[in-house]
């Protein structure tokens, strides 16, 4: 294929992108791995305009209105963009799209135009890509699927486009209806495109009519082949293995690093750890626990099932009776909140703070021992990562991307561990209460052996977690598939 000197142009495609909006770790990733893909390619992200966006606080501009055709409904569409962190970032606003503060909807249940909402934004998208003369699209997760089937049915687009699954159990599932609202037809209403147990499902787009196909981590792309993972989708996972690819996500170092960290009290690295103490006096001061001798535990995350929060929820008796601290930061589902409260109501040792703080989180982080990731599943996750690099044990279940990324304390050894880019941590099999707590005791027993302790903490810290690893099997794989233009 020959093409002008030109560079590559590619646009990132998501529904959330940090500093802008942020459910999860998905708003990280679609910042991190374009700022990582700068250079290599000329990369911009495309989200939707939410109405809870501060367009004077981050500078957005307008940039241009068109019409945007959904079966026989025409639409006005808004497009602007800014910049941060020299990384260009588009809008697609629209009325049903901004008239909304939250993202999706409660996390018990999604907005009921979410199929219009994010079909609009799939079409724009398109419509922008094929005006700027975008070379590939990379989607992220249901909401940016429909991109791919856009692209498909007009066989003038030369567009290559990546899928990426970043969590497999939301697949963006809609009522058949959904079709002709969208201007789609009704042959796509069979087992090998979008029907889904008699709806339609977003994701099964993405994963039809992309080039390919990725997962978040290497383990979750297996995972998600068999009954037990795969969401009702295995089997047509499996028709289109030979597309997927498991690329373990990485960490933006500029935003979290203890060195540089600007939310702590005192900046530390591998080489000045035991200045981390003084991050954490300050916080248990701040947040009034009793004893600052003790070791902290936190965990940070959704209040969901997935994230083993009744595994923890259960476990908080017991832990309330043993000698440690334990922090929770998180917001979710109404019913965890209500049993959180109730546990750690008349616990000295426990502190719960509802909701989602970015600053608090950093905290967090510098003031830890352990970190607690009991998921029942989980593609990638980014809070193991976070924390190894500030200093932090995890203790996580043995699923998906935690599996590739924390690697057993059994196999540490200082004089085979050295130079190596390997992260250590605890991890345990059942999806138990017991498994748990037996996890937290033999952290506990780790706890005492400081020299142990400072030693792994030390060798987690001075391991590379960015993106770059990450950036360069992604360079490989645009490359490959832009090969494929004609």
């Amino acid at each position: 294929m020959k093409k002008s000197k030109k560079q590559t142009k590619v646009l990132f495609v998501s529904s959330e992108v940090y500093p802008y909006a942020k459910s999860g770790g998905l708003a990280d990733v679609s910042f991190g791995l374009p700022k990582a893909m700068l250079g290599a390619f000329d990369v911009s992200i495309i989200m939707p305009l939410y109405g809870s966006i501060d367009i004077k606080r981050f500078k957005i501009r307008h940039v241009e209105v068109f019409d945007i055709f959904l079966g026989a409904k025409k639409y006005k569409v808004e497009l602007l963009s800014t910049t941060y962190e020299s990384l260009k970032c588009y809008f697609v606003g629209s009325k049903i799209i901004t008239d909304k503060k939250s993202l999706y909807g409660t996390p018990q249940s999604g907005y009921k135009d979410n199929d219009l909402r994010f079909g609009l934004f799939c079409k724009a998208v398109v419509a922008f890509a094929q005006s700027k003369n975008y070379d590939l699209l990379h989607l992220n997760d249901w909401q940016s699927a429909l991109c791919a089937l856009f692209i498909k049915e007009d066989a003038t687009l030369k567009i290559q486009t990546l899928f990426t699954i970043h969590n497999l159990a939301y697949q963006g599932i809609f009522e058949k209806e959904s079709l002709e609202k969208l201007g789609l037809k009704n042959e796509y209403f069979h087992m090998d495109a979008l029907e889904f147990y008699g709806g339609i499902s977003f994701m099964k787009a993405g994963i039809a009519y992309s080039d390919a196909v990725t997962t978040v981590s290497p383990n979750y792309a297996k995972e998600i082949l068999t009954q037990e993972f795969g969401c009702g989708l295995e089997g047509f996972l499996s028709k289109h293995e030979n597309k997927l690819t498991g690329i373990l996500n990485g960490v933006d170092l500029f935003h979290f690093a203890p060195k540089t960290d600007t939310a702590l009290l005192q900046n530390y690295d591998a080489t000045s750890y035991d200045k981390k103490v003084e991050n954490k006096k300050a916080y248990l001061q701040e947040r009034n626990f009793e004893n600052e001798q003790l070791p902290l535990f936190i965990f940070i995350g959704r209040f969901t099932w997935q994230k083993g929060v009744d595994l923890l929820i259960e476990a908080l008796q017991e832990l309330s009776q043993m000698k440690l601290n334990i922090a929770i930061l998180g917001e979710g589902e109404s019913k965890y909140h209500k049993q959180i409260k109730v546990q750690t109501a008349k616990a000295k040792n426990m502190d719960i703070c509802f909701g989602y703080d970015e600053v608090l989180s950093h905290k967090m982080y510098a003031s830890a021992d352990f970190l607690l990731m009991p998921s029942l599943f989980e593609p990638c996750g980014l809070n193991q990562l976070i924390s190894m690099s500030y200093g932090v044990i995890p203790l996580v279940s043995s699923v998906g991307g935690l599996k590739d990324s924390v690697h057993s304390l059994n196999d540490y050894d200082k004089s085979m561990a050295c130079g190596n880019n390997l992260g250590y941590g605890f991890s345990f099999d059942k999806n138990e209460p017991n498994a748990l707590i037996k996890t937290i005791q033999e952290a506990l027993i780790l706890y005492e052996d400081k020299k142990r302790f400072k030693e792994i903490n030390m060798h987690n810290m001075s391991c590379d977690f960015s993106w770059d690893a990450s950036a360069k099997v992604y360079t490989s794989l645009y490359k490959s598939l832009l090969e494929q233009i004609v």
